[in-house]
């Protein structure tokens, strides 16, 4: 810490546990609350967490109460949902870092390969191409689409017919990536290739509708319109409730890329598109790209997908 600009900092020997630094943590703020009143922020909202067990929190109240504690969600949030210029490059160079991984990746890929060694090998090439940390790494595959796009990889192997998903968010410097590549293993079938091109399609209409002034809601709609092109006739539809989050320090920040989030677009903010299809019961494909919101428009971080799913040979 004091290799940053940071001067006044302050520390106690942990752990130990009848103290781990709640008095330190009492008398620091108390320097900054006038002596009667005085206002403390704490995000107690959506999608937030206050990193101290229960006991510590209810002896800083106890300590400090004289002061009125407020609700800072939505303060932190705004600010967070803003980036500069450089916040923003840092998360360009993630995508980036990504990027060269799944190149390396696909001129690797093969038939055979178990999902394993698959994660694996992309893993070290994000570590070779530059990432800080690889913090995660999920995906799926199976014949036609995948059952999910959270799990672990397993031993089975990868045959033909099968979709390939690895969804990565690595880190640089402190700021994450967060998007997904599809594979097919094999020649695809003329179903998997038109979802994979209504997927990709539907970003397209995300990333034309993504401006300033435009809200989130918005958004989402615009792409499930392309989603849901006769979905009725195939037997398609299913939506995991949003098309995309924020993006920045945390993999996923606000605002949501979902029917009901009104949040309208500001230029600095980072979001991701993320369209996803359920083909059949239990297969599904999903497409994600990394985007910044600029005054005409937006500003593509992530190299663009390839308009038709990329063929592994067997």
């Amino acid at each position: 810490m004091a290799a940053t600009g940071l001067r006044d900092i302050r520390t106690w020997p942990s752990p130990r546990p009848d103290d781990d630094g709640i008095s330190l943590l009492i008398e620091t703020i108390r320097e900054f609350l006038p002596e009667q009143g005085g206002r403390i922020g704490l995000q107690t909202g959506a999608e937030t967490h206050v990193r101290m067990p229960i006991n510590d929190l209810d002896r800083l109240r106890t300590a400090l109460g004289g002061a009125r504690w407020v609700d800072s969600t939505m303060a932190v949030r705004a600010l967070r949902q803003l980036k500069t210029p450089s916040e923003i490059e840092k998360i360009r160079l993630a995508c980036g870092i990504a990027g060269r991984g799944f190149e390396r990746l696909y001129a690797e890929l093969r038939g055979g390969m178990s999902e394993v060694e698959v994660f694996r090998r992309f893993k070290i090439a994000c570590l070779e191409e530059g990432a800080d940390d690889v913090d995660y790494v999920v995906g799926g595959a199976g014949p036609g689409g995948y059952g999910d796009i959270i799990s672990p990889p397993s031993e089975r192997p990868l045959t033909a017919g099968d979709v390939l998903m690895l969804d990565v968010g690595l880190s640089f410097d402190g700021y994450f990536c967060d998007f997904d590549r599809n594979f097919s293993i094999g020649p695809p079938s003329p179903e998997t290739s038109a979802a994979y091109d209504r997927l990709w399609r539907a970003t397209e209409a995300g990333l034309a509708a993504a401006r300033p002034g435009a809200t989130c809601g918005e958004i989402y709609d615009q792409m499930a319109a392309v989603l849901e092109e006769g979905q009725a006739d195939r037997g398609e539809g299913g939506s995991v409730g949003r098309f995309g989050h924020g993006l920045g320090t945390q993999l996923t920040e606000f605002p949501s890329i979902a029917a009901w989030d009104d949040t309208v677009l500001e230029a600095g903010m980072v979001i991701t598109l993320e369209p996803s299809l359920t083909i059949a019961p239990g297969r599904m494909m999903v497409h994600e790209e990394n985007v910044a919101i600029t005054r005409e428009g937006v500003d593509l971080l992530t190299t663009r997908a390839a308009p038709s799913i990329p063929v592994v040979a067997l």
